[in-house]
């Protein structure tokens, strides 16, 4: 055999082991990427299942139940509220799944709010484990200002929600006008429109050489503005 014939050999050997070598390698991944997923399981969604029913849906598939924590809520009793890791998650066989299960609703009792203020209202409520939900204003002459009216849930009735709702009295609605335009008008036209309407006024004097003497230079609040019965209009006079 001629030294080229050797080498031309050796190359082919060479080669052969290469290719035997790169497929055995191949298939140890191969063969160890099976094995891998061969021991994983997709997470199943356990959320309003029965603890029982989640456990024997966890079983088949290698994984273990384990409750860490309790709370109310609207599910029934033992139901599961969450859940760690999510649904969808690919998990190992033996790995445990945590969840949360409900307490049922908490039946708490309601106190006599209404004909109470709504500070002693709240106050109330916080002793009972509960607090003070939405509150809602209505004009109400036969009810002190800042007076319970009507609460949502009524009084004695167990509550699965610790807010309570209440419709508080404002009291008489005061009567309001719409500020007239006075600026420019002589003071005592200005003093008559205010005496029609019986609102209070404060005049102040200033110079002011521009202006005709006893002419509205200023007014507060501004024309068009709504202003309650019982506000002081200021007026500003050129002296």
């Amino acid at each position: 055999m001629t030294l080229g014939e050797r080498l031309e050999w050796l190359g082919r050997l060479t080669l052969l082991v290469f290719i035997l070598a790169s497929a055995a390698f191949l298939s140890a991944i191969t063969a160890m990427r099976i094995a891998i997923h061969g021991r994983e399981v997709t997470m199943p969604n356990l959320v309003g299942l029965n603890v029982s029913e989640a456990s024997r849906i966890l079983q088949p598939r290698g994984l273990v139940l384990r409750v860490a924590d309790r709370i109310y809520s609207d599910q029934p009793i033992n139901a599961v509220v969450r859940q760690t890791p999510p649904s969808g998650l690919l998990m190992k066989v033996s790995q445990q799944a945590h969840v949360v299960l409900s307490l049922g609703q908490r039946q708490l009792q309601i106190p006599l709010l209404e004909g109470n203020s709504l500070r002693a209202s709240r106050i109330e409520l916080l002793r009972a484990g509960l607090q003070v939900g939405e509150v809602s204003g209505v004009t109400m002459p036969t009810a002190p200002v800042d007076t319970v009216v009507i609460q949502n849930p009524k009084p004695g009735a167990g509550a699965a929600t610790p807010r309570v709702d209440v419709l508080v009295s404002q009291g008489t609605r005061e009567t309001a006008y719409v500020m007239p335009h006075l600026t420019g008008l002589n003071e005592i036209e200005a003093q008559h429109r205010l005496d029609i309407a019986q609102m209070r006024r404060r005049v102040n004097y200033v110079t002011a050489p521009q202006w005709p003497h006893g002419a509205v230079i200023d007014q507060s609040p501004m024309s068009g503005t709504r202003v309650p019965a019982s506000s002081t209009i200021e007026l500003t006079v050129a002296n």
